[in-house]
């Protein structure tokens, strides 16, 4: 058979998509090009690869086959690629990377100029979400999230890791007074997280597992950012990831709260690979860089 390696690309991410339309719209090409790729697969495999209906796409048993083998294949031509490109001009080509918001801000963007600068050739196309995506769906080459993952399904590196301080602007301190106990946050302004409730319980103790702070929040938020605005401005008590919060208390915006009372509670922060994509030299290299980028910023703490 004298098979297309990008037939099979299209073919494998209509399987992976589940429309027609949607691997068009992801290449910016007519709908009609698409249809002709799996056209010729068909006529080259001499067997029906997919059922259309109103319901959407299903592969047949031989679509399935294809399938394998075509990951397979698309894989191992990915990877040499890699090799040869990376022997000759260093790693390059497009690097699809999911990272949360803030991540994004604090440690990717400043990363950016620095990696560039290392390797000319690479390219990145960034999607800032704080949902967990699906890498092989959503075609993407490497997600960093942050806290304990089930990484069965990958591979997975940390990267590095980040505490959470309990702040405060000066304004608000000067108009409420600074707490001085963990009771004493009973009769204050907290701010609290929406997006995920366990952020909401303040652990009390060095290592302490076990003993909590609730804060009910007297103001709430679904997003970091802002509710780092809001402590900002003066509108109450927070409990910020350090990477955010340590250049503002150097500056004298923000004041540390309860350090001896209120746990750091280091949370580690993991970059997750498909298992057939993290030796492709573009992925290692961006990967390692971004270990170093937060090592230094680490000691920098």
């Amino acid at each position: 058979m004298q098979l297309r390696l990008d037939d099979i690309a299209i073919f494998t991410r209509v399987a992976e998509l589940g429309t027609l339309s949607a691997v068009a719209r992801e290449r910016d090409t007519p709908v009609s090009q698409v249809t002709r790729s799996i056209a010729r697969l068909e006529s080259q495999c001499g067997a029906r690869l997919m059922h259309r209906s109103t319901h959407g796409l299903s592969l047949t048993d031989e679509g399935d086959t294809l399938l394998a083998y075509g990951r397979r294949l698309l894989e191992t031509a990915d990877e040499l690629d890699g090799e040869l490109s990376g022997k000759v001009g260093g790693p390059s080509g497009w690097v699809r990377v999911s990272v949360s918001l803030v991540v994004a801000e604090t440690v990717i963007a400043p990363s950016l100029a620095a990696l560039y600068e290392l390797y000319p050739n690479l390219r990145l196309d960034l999607t800032a979400d704080d949902r967990m995506v699906d890498l092989a769906r959503d075609g993407i080459d490497i997600a960093i999230r942050t806290g304990e993952i089930d990484h069965d399904n990958f591979v997975a590196r940390q990267l590095g890791h980040f505490g959470r301080t309990l702040v405060a602007a000066p304004r608000y301190l000067e108009r409420f007074g600074t707490p001085k106990t963990v009771a004493d946050l009973d009769g204050h302004h907290l701010i609290a997280y929406t997006a995920n409730p366990q952020m909401n319980r303040w652990p009390v103790g060095a290592g302490n597992k076990e003993r909590f702070y609730r804060a009910r929040g007297h103001t709430r938020s679904d997003n970091i950012t802002l509710t780092l605005a809001l402590v900002r401005q003066g509108v109450g008590i927070a409990r910020i990831m350090d990477m955010l919060a340590l250049p503002l208390i150097r500056r004298g915006e923000l004041v540390p709260l309860l350090e001896d009372q209120i746990d750091s509670q280091r949370v580690p922060i993991h970059a997750l690979i498909l298992q057939e994509r993290h030796r492709l030299p573009k992925v290692r290299a961006c990967i390692d860089h971004w270990a170093g980028w937060l090592s230094g910023m680490q000691a920098q703490q």
